[in-house]
């Protein structure tokens, strides 16, 4: 078999998992009963699927039933189902809006890359107007969405998701999948959907960010402490560095400095000092014109967000960790 899509499973029911089951069905150019399958892991829930439901297609399902341990253990289950040559994770409430996306893979596939980074597409709807728009996200690093990898590749590198993280948990995954290879690729042709959802915490919820940044620092920390132990010192540094400029500047944005969400800001604060008390050699030790690179980078893309001048310096914020 060429690819398998593996699909963690929790609350979500036939009716809500069955357009991206659908979106696999009517795929063109590939041959669905030999060289596609899926597999599907339920998260330790009672929302079973049932067998004469998945029989329903023409590409062979598994479908298989585990105790409830959060979606980078159920990514990782699905991972050791996998047979096929080269897998892709994709999540229930999502699907392929591109009749052709298979074609698309298969057509890269026959480049033998470890990994594929994809354009895809986000679907957004407006909280005031109900109105629908459709944004394409490139070369992203942070989402699961549109990433294929060589299941060998997988293996022999032993990259699998931190079971120790449930939210934010993309972006370790994927950082490892892309630095550890120099075989991977970037595709230009969108095929993934994120669908939108209406009970979605991380798409309706305006303070979610400020809710989850403690676990943003948890999934760098995760992946800088990752990276030292495999020896890859100058990309932990990259990270730390990012890391240390990114939640800099994020502090310095309204939202934060607004009173009424000094609950979060508290909270974040003190994970953050955590962090670089724990990395603060490797921040001291890097090059300031490094620094200076990776703080114009961060600092621009900040600054489209909405951030207004900073209202103290960095090194005056480190001083208080």
């Amino acid at each position: 078999m060429t690819l398998q899509i593996l699909i963690p499973q929790y609350m979500e029911d036939e009716t809500i998992i069955k357009p991206l089951l659908d979106s696999i069905e009517i795929q063109q150019s590939v041959d669905l009963a030999n060289e596609v399958g899926a597999v599907i892991v339920n998260d330790g829930t009672d929302v079973h699927l049932s067998r004469e439901f998945l029989d329903g297609y023409t590409f062979p399902i598994e479908y298989h039933l585990h105790e409830h341990k959060g979606v980078s253990a159920t990514r990782n289950a699905c991972l050791d189902y996998a047979t096929a040559d080269y897998v892709m994770f994709c999540d229930a409430d999502d699907m392929f809006f591109n009749a052709c996306g298979l074609w698309i893979i298969f057509r890269e596939i026959k480049k033998e890359f470890d990994s594929m980074v994809s354009i895809f597409t986000e679907e957004v709807k407006s909280r005031e107007t109900g109105e629908i728009k459709y944004l394409n996200h490139e070369r992203d690093s942070v989402f699961v969405h549109g990433k294929v990898h060589k299941r060998q590749y997988l293996i022999d590198q032993n990259i699998r998701w931190n079971e120790s993280l449930t939210i934010h948990e993309d972006s370790y995954f994927n950082t490892l999948c892309q630095i550890l290879s120099n075989n991977v690729i970037y595709l230009a042709s969108p095929f993934y959907l994120w669908k939108w959802r209406d009970n979605s915490i991380c798409r309706h919820d305006k303070k979610y960010i400020l809710k989850t940044y403690c676990n943003l620092i948890d999934s760098n920390d995760a992946l800088v402490q990752e990276l030292l132990d495999r020896g890859v010192k100058d990309k932990a540094e990259m990270f730390v560095a990012t890391n240390v400029f990114n939640s800099y500047y994020t502090m310095n944005k309204e939202e934060w400095i607004n009173q009424d969400n000094k609950e979060y800001r508290d909270k974040t604060e003190e994970r953050f000092t955590e962090y670089y008390r724990k990395y603060k050699d490797i921040w001291d030790g890097m090059p300031q014109e490094t620094k200076m690179k990776i703080s114009t980078v961060v600092r621009n893309r900040m600054v489209i967000e909405g951030m207004p001048m900073e209202s103290i310096t960095i090194d005056e914020w480190l001083k208080r960790r």
